[in-house]
Formats: structure tokens, sequence, C-alpha cells
């Protein structure tokens, strides 16, 4: 058994020049701005000679409700892509970047793992290639131009008690969740209180992951609703003039980054928005072009297919006219029996009960994809503890629910580990047909998206509103955005907003508590449960076990 760590084993890799991924996918060197010798990104001028190309196959891979045991799906996103490779398939992997606060938090780095992994993977969870940092840069600009204007004058009558614009930072810092700026002087601005968000959950993030060109992306930037005026009306980042300045500052960040994964498979990671609180997908460029340059592209969507899945299908594919040809949903014997009320403590025994009753939340995975038309593999992701009567018991309860199903063993054997999962895969592509339509028409009224996805998705009997949502989403279609699709911030844990409510929930309600318009990305935000868009750090952070050598080497980073 290997006792290396994630770390360890991204270290070790004999990494290829950036150059000669690209050139496996026909990129010319001219086409690549290269951030040493490992990373690049992909100009504007690559997306001009490939776009008119035929589109690959496109694989989604999304899991069950994440729980403390792991799941790994960026771990099978990898070890997929690596084993399509091994099976002479030209593949492209599509993901997101690690957002900082997490890494040193609770969850770690988040590049895959084991022998199924992107490198180089420091860099990844680190800086990358400043991506996150431009958005952060922007989203501030936005708030000093915003506080300046009330400052020099307030000539477009911005009542300061209807602020929404935010400032981020990409870490997790509860104290900034509530604060009050301008404290001090008549020169050191106006007294007001403020927020802090998460930079994955600044509209920024979502407007650079559903922006198809610079021009669109300026567009996007100045539909921002930052406040409303004394007479209720809003107001942009356009009334502004923070535009310009804006997209300056994010010139780069809009152009797809390319990494290799540890057997060298071609990996497009760009954006990040979290999927409890955003939309949870990586950019639509960075999909759009992996789908031209590759035969397969395979690309993962956040957390349990009931939030990045459903966003992917409701929105990324709805604005981005996508259309996903199969679905890979990702389970583990271990997250099952979790489900079934194991503690994690003891969640290496075998325990068909258990699993009998917490393969429901698979169950409601599967049904939820297939009201989408697109065909699912199930994956279960292995772990040395599972037995084979509890493979057994899964693969007939798959197969039963009309998909496919394959074990994968990618953490242990990298992309050999995933050749049955990929054979799955292209079984499926090739035999059955992707009849994908989102969940909801577009002209559907705003609380009646909410109600489909909750019902629908969820498992809810309804929502219950407080006044002040109700209020909301009321004045959002009076401003004319009730066509526009919603994004659900919820708890990943459960199926329902309670994150103790884990298997198949039944019997509960969605309490909406707000909603905002984020217009430049085009969706309604609508928060639910106790959904945080900054996030604290643990009692133990990450942090506490991450050093630098003399040599420069990091270590703990997972």
């Amino acid at each position: 058994m290997h006792m290396k760590t994630d770390i360890q084993i991204a270290q070790e890799a004999a990494m290829l020049p950036v150059k000669d991924v690209a050139a496996a996918y026909g990129i010319k060197e001219d086409d690549l701005e290269l951030y040493g010798k490992y990373k690049a990104k992909l100009t504007d001028e690559l997306w001009e000679e490939v776009k008119d190309r035929r589109d690959a196959k496109l694989v989604l891979v999304t899991a069950i409700n994440p729980t403390p045991a792991g799941e790994g799906k960026t771990t099978t996103s990898v070890g997929l892509g690596d084993a399509l490779s091994r099976l002479g398939k030209k593949t492209l992997i599509a993901l997101r970047e690690p957002s900082l606060g997490p890494c040193f938090g609770i969850k770690g780095g988040a590049a895959g793992g084991g022998y199924a992994q992107v490198v180089p993977m420091e860099d990844l969870n680190l800086h990358f290639t400043g991506d996150f940092h431009a958005i952060t840069s922007a989203n501030n600009l936005l708030a000093a131009l915003l506080d300046n204007h009330i400052q020099q004058g307030n000539a477009l009558n911005i009542d300061t008690r209807q602020i929404l614009w935010k400032r981020c930072l990409d870490m997790n810092d509860r104290v900034l969740r509530n604060v009050v700026v301008g404290l001090g002087a008549k020169a050191d601005g106006v007294v007001r209180e403020d927020h802090f968000v998460i930079t994955v959950a600044s509209e920024i993030m979502a407007i650079l992951c559903l922006a198809d060109n610079m021009a669109d992306l300026k567009d996007r930037l100045g539909r921002i609703i930052v406040a409303y005026n004394y007479g209720g009306e809003p107001v942009t980042a356009k009334d502004l003039n923070a535009v310009g300045a804006m997209a300056a500052l994010l010139k780069d960040a809009i152009k797809p980054n390319l990494i290799q994964t540890l057997e060298h498979t071609g990996a497009v990671v760009h954006g990040g928005p979290f999927a409890n609180i955003a939309h949870g997908c990586n950019s639509v460029r960075a999909t759009k072009t992996a789908l031209k340059l590759a035969d397969i592209v395979v690309t993962e969507a956040g957390f349990g297919a009931d939030l990045g899945a459903e966003k992917f299908l409701d929105i990324k594919c709805r604005k981005a006219g996508l259309k996903p040809d199969a679905v890979v949903l990702v389970a583990t014997v271990r997250a099952l029996k979790y489900n079934g009320g194991v503690a994690k403590a003891d969640l290496g025994a075998e325990n068909l009960e258990a699993l009998k009753k917490g393969i429901v939340n698979l169950e409601k995975h599967i049904e939820n994809i297939q009201k989408y038309g697109v065909p699912v593999v199930v994956t279960l992701n292995s772990f040395t503890t599972d037995t084979q009567a509890e493979y057994a018991y899964i693969k007939q309860f798959c197969e039963e629910k009309g998909c496919e199903f394959a074990l994968s063993e990618v953490w242990a054997k990298g992309g050999e580990g995933g050749e049955a999962l990929a054979r799955k895969v292209l079984e499926t592509l090739e035999t059955k047909e992707s009849h994908y339509k989102p969940l909801y028409p577009d002209d559907m009224s705003l609380t009646d998206k909410i109600a489909t996805v909750a019902k629908e998705i969820y498992g809810a009997d309804g929502v219950t509103y407080v006044p002040a949502a109700k209020k909301a989403l009321q004045k959002i279609e009076e401003m004319g955005f009730g066509d526009l699709p919603v994004c659900m911030a919820k708890t990943q844990y459960s199926l329902s907003d309670d994150q103790n409510k884990l298997g198949r929930p039944t019997g509960f309600s969605i309490n909406v508590r707000d909603a905002y318009v984020s217009a430049g990305a085009g969706f309604v935000v609508v928060l639910t449960g106790a959904i945080m868009t900054m996030p604290g750090l643990p009692k133990k952070p990450a942090a506490d076990n991450i050093d630098v050598n003399e040599d420069g080497a990091i270590t703990g980073l997972f």
C-alpha cells in the first residue's frame, strides 16, 4: 500500500514542459503565454484558429452529497481523463482553480489525489497564474470607486443604506463578514456597514466564468448592480464608469490556463466559483476551447449533483449552448454508509444494512440527472476497506436504475485504475443518446423556478420565504430579471437546507431567507438555510501543517 502523501507523489512526478503537453493537442508555442515551464495561458488567437472545429464529446463528473469520508470527484475526473488517454482517445480535462480559503481551512488542496492529480499542485493551490488575485482586485476596485463616488458628492444619489456590492478576499476570515467602514475624520469617507465575501463568491468570478470574450466580459461587468439610489432604482458599475479599469485588471485572467496530469494528459484549469454559494463550474471559455482541441472533454461541477450538476445543467449549459453527452456520478462505499448513519470512525467495517439505508442518497442523484435527459454512469471510488459484497450490492442497485456501473481505482493506480470506468463511459457515449434539456423554461416565474428545483432536485415538499426574500424576488422581477435562471445557495452536505439531514430526506421545506440578482453573471442568487458567503477557519486549520523547507519545497499542503 502506498503511504505517500498527495504532495509527495506530486513532487516526485516528472513533468513535461507545458509546450510539449500543448503540442499533443496541436497547440503551437506561439499560442501559449508561458508562466514558467509548466503553466501557460491559452491566447485569444488560439480560439480564433479553432472555433469552427466540431465539438468533442462532453462528460460531466459530479457526485453524491459530500461527507467527511471524501468522495474524490476531482481525483475521478483526472483519473478518467488519464484512462481515456490510455485507451487512445485524445482527452482534455477542464477543471476549476482551487480557492486559497479551503487550502488553509478544512479541506486542504484541490488538485485530485494519489496517482490521479494535476501538477504542479503547489502552484495550482497557491497563486497559480494570478487569476483569483486579479478578480479580487477588480472586485475591490469597484468597491473603492463606489465609496469614492459617495465621498465626492454622490452625484448618483446612492442610498448608503442600500449598497449591495461587497468587498472580497480569497481567504476564510469570519471577522470580515460584517464590518463598519469610513470611521475617522470627514476625509475618511462616509460611515456605513460593509461586508466581505470570499473571492469565489464574488459576482466577478461568476462573470469571468460565463463570459465569452472581452466584449462580453465588459458588457457583463457594466450590468453589475452595486446599489440603489434614493428613488429605489438600480445603480450599476457602468453608471460608476468602472468597467474599463476593471476589464484592464482582468485582461489576462480571462484566458484559460493549461497544465497537465501526472500522466501528461492536458488539463485546462480556469475559474473557480463555489457550488454551494455560486454556480460551481469552471469557465465557459475553458470548456469551449477544450471541446475544440480534443475528442473527449471531462469536466466537473462542485459538490453533490444537487448543487454543481444542477447549476452546470441549468445555468452554464443553458447560457453557453453546451450539451453534455454523459454524466459520471461519483460515490464511495464509505460515504454511502455514512449516509446510512455510520459514524466516521466505523466506516471501514462492512455494513450492508447501513449501505442499504444510505444508498437512497445515490438513488436520488441518479433520478435527478435522468430528469435532464443525460445518460448516467455511476462509479465507486474504491478504498482498501471496501468489500466485494458491498460492491456487488451497489452494482446491482445501479443497473436496476438503468445506469452503467464501474469501479474506479485511480487514487491508487492512476489512469490504469480508471480503465474500467473509461470503457463504460465510451460505451455510454457510443450507445446512449443524450437528450439534454434544462429542468425549467426561462419564462417561468422566479418563485416557480425555485419551487421546481426544491421539489424536483432536493425532494422538498415546498418552499417557505421570509418576508424580505419575497419582497426581494418581487423587486427583481419588476426590474425585468424574471427570465434569468436561479442559482441556489444551499448547504452541500444534505439534499435539504439542513446539513444534518443525511440520506434522502423527506417531509421538509426549503427556507429562502434572501435573494439578489447577479445581473452581470445572468442569474438570481437565492439564499437558503444558514449558508455563508464568507467561511471561517476551523479550530485546527490546515494552515497549521503547511511549511517550506530550506530547498524551497512546500510540505503539508494535503
